[in-house]
């Protein structure tokens, strides 16, 4: 019973039609352009990928370098340690108002490329977020920070004795 039932369903499954006369000359139109395709002429022949061991890949590319491109000496201008007081050009507050201009700040953290400055007030971000730990962090060479100079303390003139 399951052979007939086989039999009947491949019967089923290969039903010819009739080709249209569109269907034969696209067919016609195929092998032709297969035959014409034969005679090509290749200008640019794209070679296959080659398999490269790690022995030839590392000839071919020569001693690895590191990727620093300085175009100013490495070392840094100011020398910011934790602790220091600096002046910071951001958003903040003053007198219950935002306004942008250079504020004092102390130095939490410092890294290889960038410092960390805590506030006393609330600082903004330029697109209008407020911080809530109040710490900004700068690049080591940028031009929005810069040491406050320290107070030299000024010694009263001794009148002289004469």
């Amino acid at each position: 019973m399951f052979k007939k039932f086989e039999k009947e369903l491949r019967a089923f499954m290969t039903v010819k039609t009739k080709k249209t006369k569109v269907q034969e000359k696209s067919k016609k139109a195929v092998q032709a352009k297969s035959r014409a395709a034969e005679n090509v002429r290749v200008v640019n022949k794209i070679s296959p990928p080659r398999n490269l061991t790690k022995a030839d890949d590392r000839k071919q590319k020569g001693p690895r370098l590191p990727q620093f491109a300085f175009m100013n000496a490495p070392g840094a201008a100011h020398d910011f340690q934790v602790g220091d007081t600096v002046e910071v050009y951001c958003d903040h507050e003053k007198n219950k108002e935002r306004v942008r201009g250079w504020i004092r700040g102390i130095v939490v953290q410092v890294d290889n490329k960038m410092v960390a400055v805590q506030f006393r007030s609330n600082v903004f971000l330029t697109d209008g977020w407020m911080v809530p730990d109040r710490i900004l962090w700068y690049p080591l060479n940028s031009e929005h920070i810069r040491p406050v100079p320290k107070k030299s303390v000024k010694r009263e003139k001794a009148i002289p004795d004469y």
